[in-house]
């Protein structure tokens, strides 16, 4: 079982290499980076979650494993905030600590290392994975910052805050993350089958979806400098990517989740920060190189990390 680990783990750590060295080459461009994003994100990734998602039945979906994997988050979440202090630079780093990049690199690795079954597991917590933790995030990142401006100034801000965690919510569910996954859902639900004509050209833009997508997750790295926040990224990524993981197995240990859906949980936890928390640190203008610097080191990280949590799973 150790050797398939490593074996399923491999093409994940060479096509991201392949892709750091295409970066460090300039055979891609930086200039490029923006619209292969775009590629993976709105058109290979709708695809790829649609498909699976439209062969699924609501009865097979089992959202305990999801709620083992959201405690862990809230223990950290709180932990790390109470840690530093609550205010934004708080909120942001506890986001960091529990934000997995489960788009990117999350699908293609359980869809190489485990297949459909695994991939459903996955996508089920993908579906409300945004949607919980970037509406609450904004939410309480809203409220840190009403109460640094004070009583006079923040009262303003509160009219607005129903507003703000409302485009929160509607940006989250109108996304090319949860829609497909949403519509694909609720097609399955008609008992009905995908023409072939369509399900076909689907079925060849998910496979592209994996080495594509770790491919420029290596491109993106070739050009992120860590520059001197090497202390306090190891530090988010000690957190994120072996922390998160290991609260995971003990909650769902203690609600009864075992066998794939935990491996698949905790893998998910062993995942490296995603860049949405990048979003964040700008928008409310705190802790920006050390995200940055933390999402790097995080990823790169993560193919160590990743193969020891699979390893002990296994």
């Amino acid at each position: 079982m150790n050797w398939m680990v490593l074996e399923s783990l491999a093409p994940v750590a060479l096509l991201i290499g392949t892709g750091v060295v295409a970066g460090k080459l300039g055979w891609v461009k930086q200039a490029a980076v923006k619209g292969l994003t775009d590629l993976v994100f709105l058109l290979l990734t709708p695809a790829l979650m649609f498909r699976t998602m439209a062969q699924v039945r609501v009865e097979q979906l089992d959202f305990t494993p999801v709620a083992a994997y959201f405690a862990a988050i809230g223990v950290l979440f709180v932990g790390i905030v109470g840690q530093q202090g609550f205010g934004r630079r708080a909120v942001v780093l506890a986001l960091a600590g529990t934000y997995s990049n489960a788009v990117m690199i999350g699908t293609a690795l359980v869809s190489l290392v485990f297949g459909p079954q695994g991939l459903v597991t996955l996508l089920t917590l993908i579906s409300v994975h945004a949607l919980v933790m970037l509406t609450l995030t904004t939410l309480v990142l809203e409220i840190a910052v009403q109460r640094d401006q004070g009583t006079a100034q923040g009262s303003a801000r509160w009219s607005g805050l129903g507003l703000t965690v409302g485009r929160a919510v509607k940006s989250t569910v109108l996304h090319p993350v949860p829609l497909p996954i949403l519509l694909g859902l609720a097609f399955a639900q008609t008992g009905l089958a995908l023409p072939e004509v369509i399900d076909k050209p689907l079925a060849l833009l998910a496979q592209a979806f994996a080495p594509l997508a770790l491919l420029l997750v290596g491109v993106t790295l070739a050009f992120t400098q860590v520059g001197s926040h090497w202390h306090g990224a190891l530090v988010l990524t000690g957190v994120k990517n072996l922390l998160h993981p290991l609260l995971v197995w003990l909650l769902c240990g203690l609600l009864g989740v075992q066998g794939l859906p935990a491996t698949v949980m905790v893998l998910a936890a062993a995942l490296p920060i995603g860049a949405n928390v990048f979003l964040f640190a700008q928008r409310y203008g705190v802790a920006q190189d050390l995200v940055t610097a933390s999402v790097a080191v995080s990823t790169a990280s993560a193919l160590f990390t990743l193969t020891a949590v699979l390893l002990l799973l296994s």
